[in-house]
C-alpha cells in the first residue's frame, strides 16, 4: 500500500485535476491519495474569516471568489451539469454560510479551523467525483473520522493512540472492496474530541500523508510537486539549482525545519520510525526519479543547500533594568511565545539581551511584541530575511551575503545562518 500527497498546486484547475487522475491511474491498487485545498483556496478562505471578524463588509464578496474559482472548476470537469456533484459542492459551502450568519462567539482560531477547512473537504470531493466520472472507482473518506486531535486549533497536537487504531480499522476495508482500491481523503485537517474541526498548522498535508503511512505501515509515500524533486534552494530566490536525488531523513529535517518549503518537517518523524521512504516526485513529469529521502546518508554534504525566509521579524529583548537575562526570564518568554502559537525560527542571547527571529503575521506578531513590552525593554526590525546555508563554504556565504547588512550571524559545522536586511 502506498501514499499519494498532491499540493494545491496539482489541482489548481481542471487541467490539473485531470493530469492528477492520469497519474493516479499509473498506480491505481491500494493506494490513498491526500489532496490539498485547491490551487489558492486556502488565502481566499482566510480573507472570508479575516473579512467576518473584522466585520467590514467584503465577507460575502470574498466567499463569492472562492465559490466561483470552484464552480469554473466543476464546469470544466463536467459535462453533465446536473451531476450530484454541484449540489454536494453548494452544500458544502452552505457550511461556511452557517458559520458567518451570526456574529462571532468563539476565537480567532476556532473560527479559522471551522471555515478554512473547508477548502479540502471541497477539493477532495471535486477529485473523487472525476476519477469516479472517469472509470478509476474510488471512495471518498473524510479525514477527520480517523485523525483525531486535541483541541489545539490552528496547529493540533495528534492523539496517536486513538488515530492509530482507527486508521486501519476503517481504510483497510475500503481498500478491500471490488474495483476501489483507491482512497482520496483531506490533509491539514482533523477532528477533536468534542468532534469541531481542527488543523495540523499551515501546510500540513504532507503531515497528514506521514501519518496515514505510519498507521498503515504503508510501503512509501509519494509527495508531488511542481519541481522535479527537492531542490538544492528555491527557484524563486536562486538560479541554477541542483536536484538532490537522495538524501537523509536527518538532512530532510534538518532542511525542512530550517524552512525548505518542498515538504513539511513533521512528515519525517513518522516515516523515519518506520523507515518508510519517502519521495518527492513532479506532477508534471511523473515518470522522472525524483527524490528519495531514507535512510541513506552518504550524499548529504555533495551540495550545499540555500533556505530562504522572507518577512522576518528580528526582535530583541532585554530587561528594563539592564540586569541579566536569566534562565527564569527565558522561562517566561519562551512561555509568552508559546502562548501566541509563535515559533522562533532563530535566537541569540547576550548578557542583557535576547533576540529571537519569527515570522511576520498581521494577527500575532504586535501582540506578541505588545505582551512582552510589559516586562522588558523590546526593539525590532521588520521587512528581514532570513538565510540558511547547509554545507557551506565562504564562497557560498559571499554570494547570498552580498550588498546586504547582517543584522545577526550564526555559524556550526555543518550550518550557517544570516538575518539580513537590504
Amino acid at each position: 500500500m502506498k501514499v499519494f500527497k498532491f499540493g494545491g498546486a496539482s489541482v489548481k484547475d481542471a487541467n490539473a485535476v485531470k493530469n492528477v487522475g492520469e497519474i493516479i491511474k499509473l498506480h491505481k491498487d491500494n493506494l490513498v491519495v491526500v489532496v490539498s485545498a485547491m490551487g489558492k483556496t486556502t488565502n481566499g478562505l482566510e480573507k472570508v474569516v479575516e473579512s467576518y471578524l473584522n466585520k467590514d463588509g467584503k465577507v460575502q464578496e470574498n466567499l463569492q471568489v472562492v465559490r466561483e474559482f470552484h464552480s469554473s472548476i466543476l464546469n470544466d470537469l463536467f459535462e453533465n451539469k446536473n451531476h450530484p456533484i454541484f449540489n454536494e459542492i453548494h452544500n458544502t459551502f452552505v457550511e461556511i454560510e452557517w458559520e458567518i450568519e451570526d456574529d462571532a462567539t468563539r476565537k480567532y482560531n476556532y473560527i479559522y479551523d471551522q471555515i478554512v477547512s473547508v477548502g479540502e473537504i471541497i477539493s477532495t470531493k471535486i477529485v473523487s467525483a472525476y476519477l469516479n466520472e472517469t472509470g478509476l472507482k474510488n471512495t471518498w473518506l473524510d479525514v477527520r473520522n480517523i485523525i483525531q486531535t486535541d483541541n489545539t486549533h490552528r496547529n493540533a497536537k495528534i492523539d496517536w493512540k486513538l488515530t492509530e487504531l482507527l486508521v486501519p480499522k476503517v481504510i483497510s476495508p475500503l481498500l478491500k472492496k471490488e474495483n476501489q482500491s483507491v482512497i482520496i481523503t483531506q490533509g491539514f485537517i482533523g477532528s477533536s474530541s468534542e468532534l469541531f474541526t481542527t488543523t495540523l498548522g499551515r501546510e500540513g498535508s504532507d503531515f497528514s500523508a506521514g501519518i496515514l503511512a505510519y498507521c498503515l505501515d504503508a510501503e512509501s509515500v509519494t509527495i508531488w510537486k511542481d519541481v522535479p524533486g527537492m531542490l538544492n534552494a528555491d527557484p524563486k530566490w536562486f538560479d541554477n539549482t541542483i536536484k538532490l536525488d537522495n538524501i537523509s531523513y536527518h538532512e530532510a529535517v534538518e532542511l525542512a525545519y530550517y524552512g525548505a518549503s518542498v515538504i513539511h518537517p513533521k512528515i519525517i518523524k513518522p516515516l523515519h520510525n518506520k523507515n518508510i521512504p519517502l519521495y518527492v516526485k513532479s506532477f508534471v513529469s511523473p515518470q522522472a526519479n525524483g527524490t528519495v529521502i531514507n535512510e541513506n546518508t552518504k550524499d548529504d554534504s555533495l551540495v550545499p543547500s540555500f533556505i530562504f525566509k522572507m518577512n522576518q521579524v528580528l526582535i530583541s529583548i532585554s530587561a528594563k533594568d539592564y540586569s541579566f537575562i536569566m534562565e527564569d526570564n527565558l522561562s517566561h518568554i519562551f512561555g509568552v511565545f508559546s502562548n501566541y502559537g509563535i515559533s522562533i525560527n532563530l535566537m541569540q542571547n547576550s548578557a542583557i539581551s535576547f533576540s529571537v527571529c519569527i515570522d511576520f503575521d498581521k494577527q500575532k506578531t504586535h501582540q506578541l511584541i505588545d505582551e512582552l513590552k510589559k516586562d522588558y525593554k523590546i526593539l525590532y526590525n521588520d521587512n528581514l530575511e532570513l538565510v540558511t546555508i547547509r554545507h557551506y563554504d565562504q564562497q557560498t556565504i559571499e554570494r547570498v551575503t552580498k550588498e546586504k547588512e547582517i543584522l545577526v550571524e550564526q555559524k556550526s559545522r555543518q550550518t550557517a545562518r544570516f538575518v539580513m536586511k537590504g
